[in-house]
Order: structure tokens, then sequence, then C-alpha cells
């Protein structure tokens, strides 16, 4: 009705297309192997990352708590200390939220009420040395913070 022809159902495969089709079988089984491959690799890397990640944020968090602790102590050497850890923590967080928390602690310790100078008499001498000790460690949050943003681009900044 179509002019179709039958197909001829009497044609042998000689040996040269046994070998094509051979050929071409192997090569679609090493493709799709090679896809296979390909997403597996994609993934386990994908998860590698994850975890790098994971164990970056963990070590972060390790650290974090002990220098935030240094920042309460009573000795203004051991907060100038922990300013400059979490200083460093910030520059080593592993991404944008963890060093926006090290410098919301930093900004937080700024804004913490501190007594005002006593003055230089001799009878509270103790307490302008005290004074003097806990300005400084407020300036170099400062300090800190002003060179991060002074930094030129292109250079390591957090």
């Amino acid at each position: 009705m179509l002019d179709f022809q039958e197909i001829d159902s009497t044609a042998k495969l000689d040996a040269k297309t046994l070998f094509d089709l051979v050929k071409l079988s192997f090569g679609v089984v090493a493709g799709a192997g090679a896809l296979v491959a390909l997403v597996v690799a994609y993934r386990r890397q994908r998860v590698d990352k994850a975890g790098a990640h994971r164990d970056a944020t963990r070590l972060h968090t390790e650290r974090f708590s002990p220098v935030v602790d240094k920042l309460g102590s009573e000795s203004p050497a051991v907060r100038l200390g922990g300013v400059h850890a979490l200083a460093g923590l910030a520059d080593d967080a592993p991404d944008d939220s963890l060093r926006q928390t090290c410098i919301d602690v930093l900004c937080a310790y700024l804004q913490l009420p501190f007594t005002s100078d006593p003055g230089s008499d001799p009878a509270h001498q103790e307490e302008h040395h005290r004074y003097l000790a806990l300005r400084k460690v407020r300036h170099t949050i400062l300090r800190l913070i002003a060179d991060h943003y002074r930094r030129p681009r292109g250079t390591h900044r957090s």
C-alpha cells in the first residue's frame, strides 16, 4: 500500500559486520561505564568537600570558646591576647557567618560599659593603670577592624 519493501530475513551477517557490531557494543558499554565513573567521582568530591567544610567549622567552633573566654579575663594582657586571637580566628573562618560571629563579639566588647578614668591622682594610681590597660584593649580592637577595612583589594582580607 505504501510501497514498503519487506526486509530480507534470509541475509546472513558476515564477519566484518559482526565485528563492527561487537566494537559498537563495547564502545557503548565503555561510554556508559565512564559516565557512571564520572558521576561517582563527582559525588565523592562533593561529599569530601562537605566533610572538609564540616571539619573546618568544628575546628573553628572548638577554638572559638577558649578565645572568647580570654576576653572575659581580669588581666588586660590576656584580654589583648584574646582580641588578637579572635581577629586571627576571623581571618581563618571557613565561611562568612562564622567570621561575622567573631566580629560581633569584638563589637559587643566595645559596647560593654566601662569605668571612666579616675585621673592621675596617686591615691587612684592602680585604677588609673587598669583604665589605661583596658583602653589599650579597646583601641586595639578598633585598630584591627580599621586595618581590615584598609587592606587593598587583591590581598587577603576577611
